[in-house]
Protein backbone atom coordinates (compact mmCIF):
# COMPACT_ATOMS: atom_id res chain seq x y z
CA UNK A 1 0.00 0.00 0.00
CA UNK A 2 1.41 3.40 -1.00
CA UNK A 3 1.98 5.83 1.85
CA UNK A 4 -0.18 8.87 1.00
CA UNK A 5 1.93 11.50 2.79
CA UNK A 6 5.53 10.26 2.99
CA UNK A 7 8.04 12.17 5.10
CA UNK A 8 11.81 11.91 5.31
CA UNK A 9 11.45 10.59 8.85
CA UNK A 10 8.98 7.98 7.61
CA UNK A 11 11.37 6.91 4.86
CA UNK A 12 14.18 6.64 7.39
CA UNK A 13 12.06 4.37 9.54
CA UNK A 14 11.27 2.18 6.54
CA UNK A 15 14.97 1.82 5.69
CA UNK A 16 16.43 1.68 9.21
CA UNK A 17 16.70 -2.12 9.22
CA UNK A 18 19.17 -2.08 6.32
CA UNK A 19 20.97 1.25 6.26
CA UNK A 20 22.72 4.09 7.99
CA UNK A 21 21.95 7.67 6.95
CA UNK A 22 23.72 10.83 5.95
CA UNK A 23 22.79 14.10 4.30
CA UNK A 24 22.15 13.92 0.59
CA UNK A 25 23.55 16.15 -2.16
CA UNK A 26 21.06 18.88 -1.18
CA UNK A 27 19.80 19.70 2.35
CA UNK A 28 16.37 18.18 1.64
CA UNK A 29 17.79 14.94 0.19
CA UNK A 30 18.55 11.68 1.97
CA UNK A 31 21.35 9.17 1.41
CA UNK A 32 21.01 5.68 2.89
CA UNK A 33 24.16 3.54 2.94
CA UNK A 34 23.11 -0.10 2.93
CA UNK A 35 24.87 -2.49 5.26
CA UNK A 36 24.77 -5.29 2.67
CA UNK A 37 24.31 -5.17 -1.12
CA UNK A 38 21.90 -8.11 -0.95
CA UNK A 39 19.44 -5.88 0.95
CA UNK A 40 18.86 -3.76 -2.18
CA UNK A 41 15.56 -5.46 -3.23
CA UNK A 42 14.00 -5.10 0.23
CA UNK A 43 15.04 -1.46 0.58
CA UNK A 44 13.80 -0.67 -2.93
CA UNK A 45 10.47 -2.35 -2.17
CA UNK A 46 10.05 -0.11 0.88
CA UNK A 47 10.71 3.05 -1.17
CA UNK A 48 8.27 1.95 -3.88
CA UNK A 49 5.64 1.22 -1.25
CA UNK A 50 6.15 4.76 0.03
CA UNK A 51 5.37 6.18 -3.41
CA UNK A 52 8.91 6.71 -4.69
CA UNK A 53 10.07 5.95 -8.25
CA UNK A 54 13.50 5.20 -9.70
CA UNK A 55 15.03 8.33 -11.23
CA UNK A 56 18.54 7.11 -12.01
CA UNK A 57 21.20 4.55 -11.23
CA UNK A 58 24.84 5.58 -10.93
CA UNK A 59 27.77 3.17 -10.70
CA UNK A 60 31.16 4.45 -9.56
CA UNK A 61 34.63 2.95 -9.40
CA UNK A 62 36.28 4.21 -6.23
CA UNK A 63 39.39 2.05 -6.30
CA UNK A 64 41.44 5.23 -5.97
CA UNK A 65 40.10 5.82 -2.44
CA UNK A 66 40.96 3.93 0.73
CA UNK A 67 37.81 1.83 0.29
CA UNK A 68 38.96 0.38 -3.06
CA UNK A 69 35.54 -0.78 -4.21
CA UNK A 70 32.72 -0.26 -6.64
CA UNK A 71 29.60 1.52 -5.50
CA UNK A 72 26.15 1.59 -6.96
CA UNK A 73 23.60 4.28 -6.20
CA UNK A 74 19.86 3.92 -6.77
CA UNK A 75 18.32 7.42 -6.89
CA UNK A 76 14.60 7.72 -6.16
CA UNK A 77 12.14 10.62 -6.35
CA UNK A 78 8.40 10.97 -5.58
CA UNK A 79 6.46 9.15 -8.29
CA UNK A 80 3.76 11.81 -8.54
CA UNK A 81 3.31 15.48 -7.74
CA UNK A 82 0.34 14.53 -5.56
CA UNK A 83 2.70 12.91 -3.03
CA UNK A 84 3.13 15.54 -0.33
CA UNK A 85 5.04 16.80 1.58
CA UNK A 86 7.95 15.52 -0.54
CA UNK A 87 7.64 17.38 -3.85
CA UNK A 88 11.38 18.10 -4.27
CA UNK A 89 13.50 15.37 -2.75
CA UNK A 90 15.86 12.62 -3.88
CA UNK A 91 16.56 9.50 -1.82
CA UNK A 92 19.75 7.63 -2.71
CA UNK A 93 20.46 4.02 -1.75
CA UNK A 94 24.21 3.31 -1.79
CA UNK A 95 25.65 -0.21 -1.88
CA UNK A 96 29.35 -1.12 -1.84
CA UNK A 97 30.54 -4.04 -3.96
CA UNK A 98 33.71 -6.09 -3.98
CA UNK A 99 35.65 -4.88 -7.04
CA UNK A 100 37.00 -8.40 -7.58
CA UNK A 101 33.50 -9.96 -7.60
CA UNK A 102 30.86 -7.25 -7.98
CA UNK A 103 27.45 -8.88 -7.77
CA UNK A 104 24.06 -7.93 -6.35
CA UNK A 105 20.41 -8.86 -6.93
CA UNK A 106 18.57 -7.31 -9.87
CA UNK A 107 15.46 -5.20 -9.21
CA UNK A 108 14.44 -5.05 -12.89
CA UNK A 109 11.51 -7.45 -12.55
CA UNK A 110 9.89 -5.44 -9.76
CA UNK A 111 11.10 -2.06 -11.14
CA UNK A 112 11.16 -2.28 -14.97
CA UNK A 113 12.66 1.22 -15.16
CA UNK A 114 15.90 -0.30 -13.81
CA UNK A 115 16.30 -2.69 -16.76
CA UNK A 116 18.52 -0.53 -18.97
CA UNK A 117 20.38 0.98 -16.01
CA UNK A 118 21.48 -2.42 -14.75
CA UNK A 119 22.49 -3.64 -18.21
CA UNK A 120 24.57 -0.49 -18.75
CA UNK A 121 26.35 -0.91 -15.41
CA UNK A 122 27.01 -4.53 -16.40
CA UNK A 123 28.60 -3.46 -19.70
CA UNK A 124 30.64 -0.50 -18.45
CA UNK A 125 31.61 -1.61 -14.93
CA UNK A 126 31.32 -5.41 -14.98
CA UNK A 127 28.67 -5.47 -12.25
CA UNK A 128 26.59 -8.66 -12.30
CA UNK A 129 22.88 -8.28 -11.51
CA UNK A 130 21.72 -11.77 -10.61
CA UNK A 131 18.21 -12.60 -11.75
CA UNK A 132 18.09 -9.89 -14.43
CA UNK A 133 15.35 -10.80 -16.97
CA UNK A 134 17.42 -9.72 -20.00
CA UNK A 135 21.17 -9.72 -19.33
CA UNK A 136 22.18 -9.18 -22.97
CA UNK A 137 24.71 -6.39 -23.66
CA UNK A 138 23.18 -2.94 -24.04
CA UNK A 139 25.96 -0.41 -24.62
CA UNK A 140 28.95 -2.43 -25.84
CA UNK A 141 28.45 -3.93 -29.28
CA UNK A 142 29.64 -6.93 -31.26
CA UNK A 143 33.37 -7.55 -31.02
CA UNK A 144 33.99 -5.64 -27.77
CA UNK A 145 36.45 -7.70 -25.67
CA UNK A 146 34.83 -9.62 -22.84
CA UNK A 147 36.02 -8.61 -19.38
CA UNK A 148 37.05 -5.11 -20.46
CA UNK A 149 34.99 -2.44 -18.68
CA UNK A 150 35.52 1.09 -20.04
CA UNK A 151 34.30 3.05 -17.00
CA UNK A 152 36.60 1.31 -14.55
CA UNK A 153 39.32 3.70 -13.43
CA UNK A 154 42.06 1.38 -14.64
CA UNK A 155 40.76 1.51 -18.22
CA UNK A 156 42.80 4.03 -20.20
CA UNK A 157 40.56 6.17 -22.37
CA UNK A 158 43.17 6.49 -25.11
CA UNK A 159 43.68 2.78 -25.64
CA UNK A 160 42.24 1.01 -28.68
CA UNK A 161 41.02 -2.39 -27.50
CA UNK A 162 41.39 -5.40 -29.80
CA UNK A 163 38.27 -6.48 -31.66
CA UNK A 164 37.15 -10.00 -30.90
CA UNK A 165 35.22 -12.23 -33.33
CA UNK A 166 31.62 -11.05 -33.23
CA UNK A 167 28.75 -13.36 -32.47
CA UNK A 168 25.25 -12.75 -33.79
CA UNK A 169 23.31 -10.65 -31.32
CA UNK A 170 20.61 -12.84 -29.70
CA UNK A 171 17.38 -11.20 -30.85
CA UNK A 172 14.04 -12.48 -29.67
CA UNK A 173 12.72 -14.84 -32.32
CA UNK A 174 8.98 -14.69 -33.03
CA UNK A 175 7.76 -17.72 -34.99
CA UNK A 176 4.44 -18.78 -36.49
CA UNK A 177 2.52 -18.94 -39.72
CA UNK A 178 2.76 -15.68 -41.65
CA UNK A 179 5.30 -14.09 -39.28
CA UNK A 180 7.91 -11.97 -41.04
CA UNK A 181 10.97 -10.18 -39.70
CA UNK A 182 11.57 -6.68 -41.04
CA UNK A 183 14.97 -5.20 -40.11
CA UNK A 184 15.25 -1.39 -40.31
CA UNK A 185 18.59 0.36 -39.82
CA UNK A 186 20.95 0.93 -38.20
CA UNK A 187 21.75 3.21 -41.15
CA UNK A 188 18.65 5.09 -42.28
CA UNK A 189 17.61 6.92 -45.42
CA UNK A 190 17.27 10.23 -43.54
CA UNK A 191 19.88 12.19 -41.63
CA UNK A 192 19.03 10.68 -38.24
CA UNK A 193 21.63 8.87 -36.17
CA UNK A 194 21.93 5.07 -36.25
CA UNK A 195 19.53 2.75 -34.47
CA UNK A 196 18.43 -0.76 -35.41
CA UNK A 197 14.74 -1.72 -35.29
CA UNK A 198 13.75 -5.35 -35.83
CA UNK A 199 10.02 -5.85 -36.42
CA UNK A 200 8.16 -9.14 -36.18
CA UNK A 201 4.93 -8.74 -38.12
CA UNK A 202 1.90 -10.60 -39.43
CA UNK A 203 0.71 -8.65 -42.39
CA UNK A 204 1.00 -5.01 -41.29
CA UNK A 205 0.38 -5.69 -37.59
CA UNK A 206 3.41 -5.42 -35.31
CA UNK A 207 3.75 -8.40 -32.98
CA UNK A 208 7.09 -7.39 -31.50
CA UNK A 209 9.72 -4.71 -31.95
CA UNK A 210 13.27 -4.76 -30.65
CA UNK A 211 15.24 -1.52 -30.71
CA UNK A 212 19.03 -1.62 -30.46
CA UNK A 213 20.86 1.67 -29.93
CA UNK A 214 24.32 2.81 -28.76
CA UNK A 215 25.93 2.54 -32.20
CA UNK A 216 27.66 5.89 -31.72
CA UNK A 217 28.60 5.72 -28.06
CA UNK A 218 31.22 8.46 -27.64
CA UNK A 219 32.47 7.60 -24.16
CA UNK A 220 31.70 11.10 -22.89
CA UNK A 221 31.44 10.03 -19.26
CA UNK A 222 34.96 8.59 -19.51
CA UNK A 223 36.18 11.63 -21.42
CA UNK A 224 35.04 13.99 -18.68
CA UNK A 225 36.94 12.21 -15.89
CA UNK A 226 39.69 14.41 -14.47
CA UNK A 227 38.48 17.57 -16.20
CA UNK A 228 38.09 20.96 -14.56
CA UNK A 229 34.58 22.30 -14.05
CA UNK A 230 34.67 24.55 -17.11
CA UNK A 231 36.10 21.87 -19.40
CA UNK A 232 33.56 19.35 -18.14
CA UNK A 233 30.79 21.84 -18.79
CA UNK A 234 31.81 22.20 -22.43
CA UNK A 235 31.48 18.43 -22.86
CA UNK A 236 28.10 18.28 -21.10
CA UNK A 237 26.74 21.14 -23.22
CA UNK A 238 27.57 19.14 -26.36
CA UNK A 239 26.05 15.81 -25.34
CA UNK A 240 23.01 16.64 -27.48
CA UNK A 241 22.59 19.40 -30.04
CA UNK A 242 18.92 20.15 -29.42
CA UNK A 243 19.14 19.95 -25.60
CA UNK A 244 22.36 21.93 -25.19
CA UNK A 245 20.84 24.42 -22.73
CA UNK A 246 19.17 21.74 -20.63
CA UNK A 247 22.25 19.52 -20.42
CA UNK A 248 24.60 22.45 -19.87
CA UNK A 249 22.38 23.75 -17.08
CA UNK A 250 22.20 20.34 -15.40
CA UNK A 251 25.99 20.16 -15.21
CA UNK A 252 26.18 23.78 -14.03
CA UNK A 253 23.63 23.35 -11.25
CA UNK A 254 25.30 20.15 -10.00
CA UNK A 255 28.70 21.88 -9.94
CA UNK A 256 27.24 25.00 -8.31
CA UNK A 257 25.71 22.84 -5.57
CA UNK A 258 29.11 21.34 -4.81
CA UNK A 259 30.80 24.76 -4.83
CA UNK A 260 28.05 26.41 -2.76
CA UNK A 261 27.57 29.12 -5.38
CA UNK A 262 24.43 31.30 -5.50
CA UNK A 263 23.70 32.23 -9.13
CA UNK A 264 22.60 35.88 -9.60
CA UNK A 265 18.89 36.46 -10.21
CA UNK A 266 19.34 38.01 -13.63
CA UNK A 267 21.40 35.02 -14.78
CA UNK A 268 18.76 32.60 -13.47
CA UNK A 269 16.03 34.35 -15.46
CA UNK A 270 18.14 34.39 -18.63
CA UNK A 271 18.87 30.67 -18.17
CA UNK A 272 15.15 29.99 -17.84
CA UNK A 273 14.42 32.08 -20.93
CA UNK A 274 16.91 29.98 -22.90
CA UNK A 275 15.37 26.74 -21.58
CA UNK A 276 11.90 27.80 -22.72
CA UNK A 277 13.12 28.95 -26.14
CA UNK A 278 14.85 25.57 -26.52
CA UNK A 279 11.68 23.74 -25.49
CA UNK A 280 9.58 25.86 -27.84
CA UNK A 281 11.63 25.34 -30.99
CA UNK A 282 11.77 21.61 -30.26
CA UNK A 283 8.01 21.33 -29.66
CA UNK A 284 6.87 23.18 -32.76
CA UNK A 285 9.43 21.32 -34.86
CA UNK A 286 8.23 18.03 -33.39
CA UNK A 287 4.62 18.88 -34.22
CA UNK A 288 5.80 19.30 -37.80
CA UNK A 289 7.61 15.96 -37.59
CA UNK A 290 4.43 14.23 -36.40
CA UNK A 291 2.65 15.77 -39.38
CA UNK A 292 5.40 14.32 -41.59
CA UNK A 293 4.77 10.88 -40.10
CA UNK A 294 1.09 11.27 -41.02
CA UNK A 295 2.02 12.42 -44.58
CA UNK A 296 0.51 15.85 -43.90
CA UNK A 297 3.03 17.95 -45.76
CA UNK A 298 1.51 21.35 -45.00
CA UNK A 299 1.93 20.60 -41.30
CA UNK A 300 5.55 19.59 -41.85
CA UNK A 301 6.32 22.89 -43.59
CA UNK A 302 4.44 24.95 -41.01
CA UNK A 303 6.35 23.32 -38.15
CA UNK A 304 9.68 23.89 -39.89
CA UNK A 305 8.84 27.57 -40.51
CA UNK A 306 8.09 28.15 -36.84
CA UNK A 307 11.20 26.28 -35.75
CA UNK A 308 13.39 28.23 -38.17
CA UNK A 309 12.12 31.60 -36.89
CA UNK A 310 12.79 30.57 -33.30
CA UNK A 311 16.28 29.29 -34.09
CA UNK A 312 17.08 32.57 -35.81
CA UNK A 313 16.11 34.32 -32.57
CA UNK A 314 18.43 31.96 -30.69
CA UNK A 315 21.27 32.86 -33.05
CA UNK A 316 20.68 36.58 -32.47
CA UNK A 317 20.74 36.09 -28.70
CA UNK A 318 23.73 33.75 -28.36
CA UNK A 319 25.46 33.51 -31.75
CA UNK A 320 24.31 29.88 -32.07
CA UNK A 321 21.09 28.48 -33.52
CA UNK A 322 21.04 25.86 -30.74
CA UNK A 323 21.56 28.49 -27.99
CA UNK A 324 24.97 27.03 -27.22
CA UNK A 325 27.49 29.29 -25.52
CA UNK A 326 25.08 31.26 -23.33
CA UNK A 327 25.55 29.33 -20.10
CA UNK A 328 28.68 29.12 -18.01
CA UNK A 329 29.17 27.65 -14.52
CA UNK A 330 28.11 30.41 -12.15
CA UNK A 331 25.75 32.21 -14.53
CA UNK A 332 25.56 33.29 -18.16
CA UNK A 333 27.96 34.89 -20.66
CA UNK A 334 25.59 37.21 -22.54
CA UNK A 335 23.05 39.81 -21.47
CA UNK A 336 19.76 40.60 -23.20
CA UNK A 337 19.35 44.01 -24.82
CA UNK A 338 16.04 45.87 -25.16
CA UNK A 339 16.14 45.34 -28.93
CA UNK A 340 16.65 41.59 -28.52
CA UNK A 341 13.78 41.44 -26.03
CA UNK A 342 11.48 43.13 -28.59
CA UNK A 343 12.59 40.60 -31.22
CA UNK A 344 11.69 37.74 -28.88
CA UNK A 345 8.25 39.25 -28.18
CA UNK A 346 7.55 39.71 -31.90
CA UNK A 347 8.51 36.10 -32.60
CA UNK A 348 6.30 34.87 -29.75
CA UNK A 349 3.29 36.65 -31.25
CA UNK A 350 3.97 35.22 -34.72
CA UNK A 351 4.55 31.71 -33.33
CA UNK A 352 1.34 31.78 -31.30
CA UNK A 353 -0.66 32.73 -34.38
CA UNK A 354 1.04 30.12 -36.61
CA UNK A 355 0.65 27.35 -34.02
CA UNK A 356 -3.05 28.08 -33.53
CA UNK A 357 -3.59 27.97 -37.29
CA UNK A 358 -1.71 24.69 -37.69
CA UNK A 359 -3.50 22.95 -34.80
CA UNK A 360 -6.88 24.06 -36.16
CA UNK A 361 -6.02 22.66 -39.59
CA UNK A 362 -4.87 19.36 -38.08
CA UNK A 363 -7.98 18.96 -35.91
CA UNK A 364 -10.24 19.70 -38.90
CA UNK A 365 -8.53 17.17 -41.17
CA UNK A 366 -10.25 13.80 -40.61
CA UNK A 367 -7.60 11.91 -42.61
CA UNK A 368 -4.84 13.14 -40.31
CA UNK A 369 -6.84 12.58 -37.13
CA UNK A 370 -7.61 9.03 -38.25
CA UNK A 371 -3.85 8.38 -38.39
CA UNK A 372 -3.29 9.89 -34.91
CA UNK A 373 -6.13 8.45 -32.86
CA UNK A 374 -5.44 5.16 -30.98
CA UNK A 375 -2.00 4.91 -32.66
CA UNK A 376 1.03 4.19 -30.49
CA UNK A 377 -0.85 3.57 -27.24
CA UNK A 378 1.12 3.82 -24.01
CA UNK A 379 -1.16 3.06 -21.04
CA UNK A 380 -0.62 4.87 -17.73
CA UNK A 381 0.57 1.76 -15.78
CA UNK A 382 3.23 1.06 -18.41
CA UNK A 383 4.40 4.68 -18.45
CA UNK A 384 4.81 4.56 -14.66
CA UNK A 385 6.51 1.13 -14.62
CA UNK A 386 9.05 2.13 -17.28
CA UNK A 387 9.81 5.49 -15.66
CA UNK A 388 8.78 7.42 -18.77
CA UNK A 389 9.21 11.18 -18.50
CA UNK A 390 8.25 14.39 -20.30
CA UNK A 391 5.62 14.51 -23.04
CA UNK A 392 5.55 10.72 -23.32
CA UNK A 393 4.58 10.40 -19.66
CA UNK A 394 2.23 13.37 -19.35
CA UNK A 395 0.27 12.31 -22.45
CA UNK A 396 -0.48 9.05 -20.61
CA UNK A 397 -1.64 10.84 -17.47
CA UNK A 398 1.57 11.02 -15.39
CA UNK A 399 1.49 14.31 -13.49
CA UNK A 400 5.20 15.05 -13.30
CA UNK A 401 7.33 17.96 -14.53
CA UNK A 402 10.77 18.79 -13.10
CA UNK A 403 10.18 22.52 -13.55
CA UNK A 404 7.55 22.31 -10.83
CA UNK A 405 8.62 19.19 -8.89
CA UNK A 406 12.38 19.92 -8.74
CA UNK A 407 12.51 23.72 -9.28
CA UNK A 408 15.61 24.88 -11.12
CA UNK A 409 16.82 28.08 -12.81
CA UNK A 410 14.10 30.67 -12.01
CA UNK A 411 11.02 28.42 -12.07
CA UNK A 412 8.61 29.15 -9.26
CA UNK A 413 10.18 32.52 -8.42
CA UNK A 414 6.98 34.56 -8.32
CA UNK A 415 3.49 33.49 -9.33
CA UNK A 416 4.02 34.26 -13.04
CA UNK A 417 6.90 31.78 -13.22
CA UNK A 418 4.97 28.86 -11.72
CA UNK A 419 4.54 26.25 -14.43
CA UNK A 420 1.07 25.00 -15.31
CA UNK A 421 1.55 21.31 -16.05
CA UNK A 422 -0.73 19.92 -18.76
CA UNK A 423 -1.63 16.25 -18.98
CA UNK A 424 -3.62 14.05 -21.35
CA UNK A 425 -5.08 10.63 -20.63
CA UNK A 426 -5.35 8.78 -23.96
CA UNK A 427 -1.64 7.96 -24.31
CA UNK A 428 -1.71 7.88 -28.13
CA UNK A 429 -0.02 9.94 -30.84
CA UNK A 430 -2.92 12.42 -30.82
CA UNK A 431 -2.49 12.97 -27.07
CA UNK A 432 1.25 13.54 -27.47
CA UNK A 433 0.57 16.02 -30.29
CA UNK A 434 -1.99 17.95 -28.24
CA UNK A 435 0.28 17.99 -25.22
CA UNK A 436 3.16 19.44 -27.24
CA UNK A 437 0.87 22.23 -28.45
CA UNK A 438 -0.29 22.95 -24.89
CA UNK A 439 3.29 23.01 -23.62
CA UNK A 440 4.34 25.29 -26.49
CA UNK A 441 1.62 27.76 -25.47
CA UNK A 442 2.78 27.58 -21.85
CA UNK A 443 6.38 28.16 -22.98
CA UNK A 444 5.33 31.29 -24.85
CA UNK A 445 3.52 32.55 -21.75
CA UNK A 446 6.60 31.87 -19.63
CA UNK A 447 8.90 33.63 -22.12
CA UNK A 448 6.81 36.80 -21.92
CA UNK A 449 6.65 36.55 -18.11
CA UNK A 450 10.43 36.12 -17.94
CA UNK A 451 11.01 39.18 -20.10
CA UNK A 452 8.69 41.19 -17.84
CA UNK A 453 10.42 40.02 -14.64
CA UNK A 454 14.06 40.34 -15.69
CA UNK A 455 15.88 41.84 -12.69
CA UNK A 456 19.00 43.96 -12.82
CA UNK A 457 22.29 42.73 -11.46
CA UNK A 458 25.40 40.74 -12.38
CA UNK A 459 25.43 37.90 -14.88
CA UNK A 460 27.80 35.50 -13.15
CA UNK A 461 29.07 34.50 -9.72
CA UNK A 462 32.75 33.50 -9.56
CA UNK A 463 33.34 29.75 -9.45
CA UNK A 464 36.38 28.36 -7.60
CA UNK A 465 39.21 27.00 -9.69
CA UNK A 466 38.68 23.62 -8.04
CA UNK A 467 35.53 22.17 -6.49
CA UNK A 468 35.45 21.06 -2.84
CA UNK A 469 36.81 17.48 -2.85
CA UNK A 470 34.72 14.32 -2.71
CA UNK A 471 31.36 16.06 -2.92
CA UNK A 472 28.26 15.09 -4.90
CA UNK A 473 25.91 17.38 -6.83
CA UNK A 474 22.52 16.29 -8.18
CA UNK A 475 20.23 18.24 -10.50
CA UNK A 476 17.00 17.49 -12.38
CA UNK A 477 16.34 19.63 -15.45
CA UNK A 478 13.17 19.51 -17.54
CA UNK A 479 14.55 19.24 -21.07
CA UNK A 480 12.28 19.36 -24.16
CA UNK A 481 11.99 15.55 -23.95
CA UNK A 482 11.49 15.33 -20.18
CA UNK A 483 13.48 15.29 -16.96
CA UNK A 484 17.24 14.78 -17.27
CA UNK A 485 19.04 13.71 -14.08
CA UNK A 486 22.62 14.95 -13.70
CA UNK A 487 24.92 13.38 -11.06
CA UNK A 488 28.37 14.85 -10.49
CA UNK A 489 31.14 13.89 -8.04
CA UNK A 490 34.39 15.76 -7.48
CA UNK A 491 37.70 14.01 -6.87
CA UNK A 492 40.38 14.73 -4.28
CA UNK A 493 41.80 17.52 -6.47
CA UNK A 494 38.43 19.19 -7.06
CA UNK A 495 38.13 17.96 -10.65
CA UNK A 496 35.44 15.72 -12.14
CA UNK A 497 35.67 12.23 -10.67
CA UNK A 498 32.39 10.89 -12.13
CA UNK A 499 29.60 12.49 -14.14
CA UNK A 500 26.49 10.59 -15.14
CA UNK A 501 23.54 11.78 -17.20
CA UNK A 502 20.24 9.95 -17.32
CA UNK A 503 18.69 11.79 -20.21
CA UNK A 504 14.96 11.87 -20.89
CA UNK A 505 15.48 9.95 -24.13
CA UNK A 506 17.34 7.21 -22.24
CA UNK A 507 14.35 6.82 -19.92
CA UNK A 508 11.81 6.91 -22.77
CA UNK A 509 13.31 4.66 -25.46
CA UNK A 510 12.04 1.40 -23.88
CA UNK A 511 8.48 2.75 -24.21
CA UNK A 512 8.69 3.14 -28.00
CA UNK A 513 8.68 -0.61 -28.87
CA UNK A 514 5.84 -1.13 -26.40
CA UNK A 515 3.75 1.65 -27.93
CA UNK A 516 4.49 0.34 -31.44
CA UNK A 517 2.84 -2.99 -30.64
CA UNK A 518 -0.58 -1.32 -30.81
CA UNK A 519 0.13 -0.13 -34.37
CA UNK A 520 0.80 -1.28 -37.89
CA UNK A 521 4.25 -1.12 -39.40
CA UNK A 522 3.50 1.84 -41.75
CA UNK A 523 2.60 3.85 -38.64
CA UNK A 524 5.90 3.23 -36.84
CA UNK A 525 7.46 6.48 -38.15
CA UNK A 526 4.44 8.28 -36.72
CA UNK A 527 4.78 6.52 -33.34
CA UNK A 528 8.52 7.17 -33.25
CA UNK A 529 8.15 10.86 -34.12
CA UNK A 530 5.46 11.34 -31.48
CA UNK A 531 8.09 10.52 -28.82
CA UNK A 532 10.82 12.31 -30.84
CA UNK A 533 13.71 10.86 -28.87
CA UNK A 534 17.37 11.57 -29.27
CA UNK A 535 20.02 8.97 -30.10
CA UNK A 536 22.89 11.25 -29.14
CA UNK A 537 22.04 11.90 -25.48
CA UNK A 538 21.04 8.25 -25.09
CA UNK A 539 24.34 6.95 -26.44
CA UNK A 540 26.50 9.63 -24.81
Amino acid sequence: MVESTPTLEGLKQRLASWAGFERGPRPQDLTARLNRAEDIPAAVAELCAAGMALASLVATDEETTAERDLKIRYIFEPASHSLRPLPDVFVTLVASLDAARPELPSIAVEVPAANWHEREAQDLFGIVFSGHPDPRPLVVHDGWPKGLYPLRKRFQAGQRPPVEPAEEFPHLLVEGEGVLEVPVGPIHAGIIEPGHFRFSTVGESILNLEARLFYTHRGLEKRIEGMTTIDGFHVAERICGVCSVAHGLGFCEAAEQIAGIEVPGRARVLRTLALELERLYNHVGDIGNIAAGASYHYGTSAGLRMKEALQQVGERLTGNRFLRGLLVPGGVRFDLSAEEARSVKTTMAATAKALASLMERIENNPTVIDRLDTTGLLPLPDAIALGVTGVGARASGVDRDARRDHPHAAYGVGSDLKVTVATESDGDVHARLNLRAAEARESMRLVLALLASLPSGPLVAPMPAALPPRRVGLAAIESPRGAAIHWLRSDAAGRVDRYHLRSASYANWPAVPLAAQSSIIPDFPLVNKSFELCYSCTDR
